[in-house]
Formats: C-alpha cells, structure tokens, sequence
C-alpha cells in the first residue's frame, strides 16, 4: 500500500508542477504578446511566486506581475527600454470589461545612444547636430546635441501626460535658429513613442541622468475595456 501511495503523491505532484508550469507559461507569454503589441519591442514577464500562479490563473487574480521590455525601442523611439508594475490585476469576463488593475507604476529609460539615432530617423535635417555627440546635463537637467558647427539644446518635460523634448536653443554657424519646426518634429516623436497609452497611463515626472533620461509614469484603478486601441492602431490587449 505504501508503494501504491507513494507512486500516486508522486504521480500529484508531477501534474500540480506541470499545470503550474504550463500555465505559468501561458500567462507569461500572453502578457508579454501585448505588451509587445503596444511598444513594438520584446519583453519578458514574471508573476509573484506566491501564491502559485496556477491558483492566481483559477481565481483570475495576479496580486503583482513585472514586465520589462528588451530596450530596443519604444514604438519609434530607438534605445527606449520600459519596466513595469502591476498590482491587484483582476480578470473577468464581463462584456463591457475584461477585468481590473490596481495600480501600474512603471520607469522610462531613455539612453543618449537612442536619442540621437531617435532624432536622426525623425528629422534627417538635425543629423549634423546629433552626428558628432549627444551629452547630457543632469544639473541643468537639459540634453546638448552637438555638431561641428551647429548645436542644440533640449529640455525633457511632461507634456499632455507623456514625454516632451523641448528646444530650448538652436543654433547654426554661431546664429540662433527658429525653432518651430525642429519642436513640431520632437513633438511627433514623443508624442508617437509616449502618449496615447491605454488604461490611462499617464507621466508623472522625468529627469535627465548621466546617460540619458528617465521618466515614471502610473495609472491606478483602471478598467481594461473589452475593446481598445492607442496609438499603435491595434487592440494590444484583446488576447490577454
């Protein structure tokens, strides 16, 4: 008898780590498809360990999931890498809702790297501004693009609840530049790769470092509709 029990406890327990292995990986990989959708970039996903991620795909309750892309881009935003928090993420299958989220916290990282290659792809006319050097000043908290002749300074802001470069001088051969439509392009650029999030995810601050600039953003209890859509034009999150 106590053979025939121990092959049955061990025949329990190879199912329950299988099931909890096998859906472990659905999750993961549903989670990391939309996020992949909405920023057009890798990503790799981990749930809390306890409970099993078995029992949290039963109850529909993920108490906290962490996401965090490969850092190759951020829709058109190149060297863009973004890390997040999810708590209290509730499922459901109701029609006018596919379930709830807590709160999402999440980090921005923007390297100096990306932002000239970002700029170079986005106004072909900065390229002998961005050519030579890109350098920050986290004091002043500004970004200095740098060309044989030329130069230019930006500014990180928040704006319309996503990242802003804002010019803050533009000059060429020692004279100063209009800048109106050097900020139109910047304005096109940011506002592809950081707003228009679903969920309501907004900025909440930003702050230029010694290799780049990174922001925060957040949402807090939000619905995630049964049908949405963002900047990207697809419904990221219809397969989640």
């Amino acid at each position: 008898m106590s053979v025939v029990l121990a092959i049955l406890l061990a025949v329990i327990v190879a199912v329950a780590v299988g099931a909890e292995l096998w859906v472990r990986h659905l999750a993961t990989s549903k989670v990391a498809q939309a996020v992949q959708c909405e920023v057009q970039d890798s990503a790799s996903v981990s749930f809390a360990s306890m409970p099993p991620v078995l029992w949290q795909y039963l109850s529909s309750h993920y108490p906290d999931v962490s996401v965090q892309t490969a850092g190759n881009q951020v829709r058109s935003a190149k060297g863009m890498k973004v890390t997040i928090d999810i708590k209290d993420l509730r499922l459901s299958d109701a029609n006018n809702s596919k379930g709830t989220i807590g709160a999402l916290n999440g980090t921005i990282t923007w390297s100096t790297e990306g932002i000239k290659e970002s700029i170079q792809n986005a106004i072909p006319e900065l390229g002998s501004f961005v050519a030579s050097k890109v350098t920050t000043n986290p004091s002043a908290g500004t970004i200095e693009l740098q060309g044989l002749l030329d130069s230019a300074t930006l500014k990180p802001q928040i704006v319309n609840n996503g990242l802003s470069l804002q010019v803050v001088n533009l000059t060429a051969l020692g004279s100063r530049m209009s800048t109106d439509t050097v900020q139109k392009y910047l304005d096109d650029l940011t506002a592809k790769a950081t707003q228009n999030y679903p969920l309501g995810i907004h900025a909440d601050s930003v702050k230029v470092t010694d290799s780049g600039v990174e922001a925060t953003f957040s949402t807090t209890n939000a619905t995630i509709p049964a049908n949405s859509s963002s900047q990207t034009g697809h419904d990221c999150f219809s397969g989640a």
